[in-house]
C-alpha cells in the first residue's frame, strides 16, 4: 500500500504560528527558570549565611557584568514566563480559543514580555 501523506522533514521549511512559538517560548523559559534555581540557591544560601556573605552577594551583583546578565536573564525568563501562564489561564476560562483569539493574545503576550524585559533591565543595569 503506497502511502500519500506527504513528508517533509526538513525543518527550517517549516513556519510556525506566533501561539505556536509563544508556547514553545513558555516551556524554554520553564526550563531556564528550573537551572536558574542553582544561581539563586547560591545567592540566597550566600546571603543568609552572614553579614560578609550578603556583602558578597551585593558586591558580586553590583561589579560582575556576568552575574547582572544571568539575573537580568532569569528575571526575563520569569517575566516572559509568568505572562504566557496568565494567558494560559485565561484560555482556561474559554476566552480567545479560536484561532484568532490566539494570534492576538499571543501577540499581547510578545508585547507586555517586551515591556517587563526592558524594565528588568533598566532595574538591573
Amino acid at each position: 500500500m503506497k502511502d500519500k501523506r506527504p513528508v517533509n522533514l526538513d525543518l527550517s521549511t517549516i513556519k510556525l504560528p506566533l501561539s505556536a512559538l509563544t508556547s514553545i517560548t513558555h516551556r524554554i523559559t520553564g526550563v531556564i527558570m528550573f537551572v536558574g534555581l542553582i544561581f539563586m540557591f547560591w545567592a540566597l544560601d550566600v546571603s543568609l549565611s552572614s553579614p560578609e556573605g550578603f556583602e558578597t552577594v551585593k558586591t558580586v551583583l553590583q561589579q560582575n557584568f556576568l552575574a547582572k546578565f544571568v539575573l537580568w536573564g532569569l528575571l526575563s525568563a520569569l517575566a516572559y514566563h509568568c505572562v504566557a501562564g496568565v494567558k494560559h489561564l485565561i484560555m482556561d476560562l474559554d476566552i480567545g480559543v479560536t484561532l484568532e483569539g490566539g494570534h492576538k493574545m499571543s501577540q499581547a503576550v510578545v508585547a507586555v514580555s517586551v515591556v517587563l524585559v526592558l524594565l528588568a533591565g533598566v532595574w538591573v543595569w
